[in-house]
């Protein structure tokens, strides 16, 4: 009996070593993940992280361990002084001595976070928005989109990145590969864009090369076949709808993260007939607000997303595919060729 129980337990414990990791085996990822707290969250889009063979790092080297002093912490800023294009969220010294290293739990997260930006780039690719923000500007985004519908993940989304201004410490930003929304007498759309049977197609500049986008020879057309005008802050814009593949992409991430950061609802600041505001809120407005928001719904300066994004059908795409299976939404949101 006990010779047999003894096998047993050698049968047991060999037939789970088997089934276990070898050290030094690779995780296998299915490429679709973004990192939240340090937490990998599948998506159902296309991810390139920061770690990744051409991804964009938005990180620098900043002291952990020495003592948080006075002389550190930016009164008028509410925030750790720091030499990167980051800092932390923490708004009191309480907090950022509790948080220090990164070292961010759930809770306090969710505590923390309850609000997604959304921008377009003015850039056109994303790899030409990494450079302008993080070379020529030093300002940083968690997250972009390219035409192609490619997520590219700079930061952990517990880091503040600078993307927003007040709104830095309780955001997650997401910039959308997009040359913008200009008067119609602008020529920026008319050098951006050729028209063809189909409609509008991107074409850029020649100094550009393939703008860095991930998919080879890939045709970026806009969703609709037409520029879109709207009216942001008063003053009429055209722009360029974003491409079927940033769509399916963005409603993907936006269904992840708020997956993942319950405090953020799949929500956009409307005004009392239900329509998608297209002015600034006022400061009461902006401190109640959860959800999803435009930087033109922050800053009276901004007009980003622009009056092409469609809200209404990204919300609720957004909304149908949050704890959806993977691989439906997964290869649903794949650039297609023409």
């Amino acid at each position: 009996m006990i010779r047999a129980a003894s096998f047993l337990f050698i049968f047991v414990v060999l037939v789970g070593c088997s089934s276990a990791p070898r050290v030094g085996e690779p995780v296998v990822r299915m490429h679709d993940e973004i990192v939240v707290g340090g937490t990998l969250i599948h998506s159902g889009a296309p991810v390139v992280l920061w770690t990744d063979p051409g991804g964009y790092d938005g990180y620098r080297v900043e002291k952990r361990f020495s003592p948080l002093e006075e002389a550190d912490w930016d009164h008028a800023k509410n925030a750790i002084k720091t030499p990167n294009r980051y800092d932390s969220r923490a708004t009191d010294p309480v907090l950022a001595e509790a948080t220090r290293g990164g070292n961010w739990s759930k809770s306090q997260l969710e505590a923390t976070v309850d609000q997604i930006v959304l921008h377009y780039d003015a850039s056109g690719t994303s790899r030409q928005c990494f450079h302008t923000l993080h070379d020529l500007r030093g300002l940083s985004i968690h997250f972009m989109i390219d035409v192609d519908g490619t997520i590219y993940q700079t930061l952990d989304v517990k880091e503040k990145a600078w993307h927003a201004t007040k709104s830095n410490a309780r955001s997650i930003g997401i910039e959308i590969a997009n040359i913008g929304a200009y008067s119609t007498d602008s020529p920026v759309l008319t050098r951006w864009y050729r028209r063809d049977e189909h409609g509008l197609v991107l074409t850029l500049p020649a100094e550009l090369g393939d703008g860095g986008v991930r998919t080879p020879g890939f045709v970026a057309r806009p969703r609709t076949s037409d520029f879109v005008q709207g009216e942001i802050h008063g003053e009429r814009f055209l722009q360029a709808d974003f491409t079927p593949q940033q769509y399916g992409s963005l409603a993907c991430l936006l269904a992840a993260l708020t997956s993942a950061v319950p405090s953020i609802p799949l929500e956009a600041p409307r005004d009392e007939k239900g329509v998608v505001l297209t002015r600034v809120m006022t400061e009461q407005e902006w401190k109640e607000f959860r959800g999803v928001l435009g930087h033109d719904h922050i800053q009276a300066n901004k007009i980003d997303p622009g009056p092409a994004l469609d809200w209404d059908a990204l919300l609720a795409e957004a909304r149908s595919r949050a704890g959806s299976r993977v691989g439906s939404s997964f290869y649903r949101s794949q650039p297609e060729q023409d």
